[in-house]
């Protein structure tokens, strides 16, 4: 899967969502994803599979496990294997949801 093909996928989980931020922030939920870092495997001085990590957030104003299980049934459907951290920000009165994820060969 590729970054763009991400992209339509997060799309159609009917939330806003932007690559890295959004240059005004919509009403809550809505969803960004950025690029993390890269676990290529490497052999004989090259890299041979590229393994991208993405970092997809769902920001909420509250605990909303019907907008969680959409992202997460959406992961299962691609078969995409995730972690998953919560956290409250304080700053933005939001709950803020990230998955990570790696595409492998995208």
């Amino acid at each position: 899967m590729t970054q763009a093909e991400l992209f339509e996928q997060l799309q159609s989980l009917g939330m806003p969502v932007s690559y890295g931020e959004f240059k005004k922030s919509p009403s809550p939920p809505f969803i960004t994803y950025l690029f993390a870092y890269s676990s290529d495997m490497n052999a004989d001085n090259h890299n041979y599979v590229d393994i991208s990590n993405y970092q997809i957030e769902l920001y909420t104003t509250k605990k909303e496990p019907a907008q969680e299980k959409l992202i997460q049934d959406k992961f299962k459907e691609l078969r995409i294997p995730y972690s998953k951290t919560e956290s409250w920000l304080e700053s933005e009165k939001l709950r803020q949801v990230i998955y990570e994820i790696q595409l492998i060969g995208g």
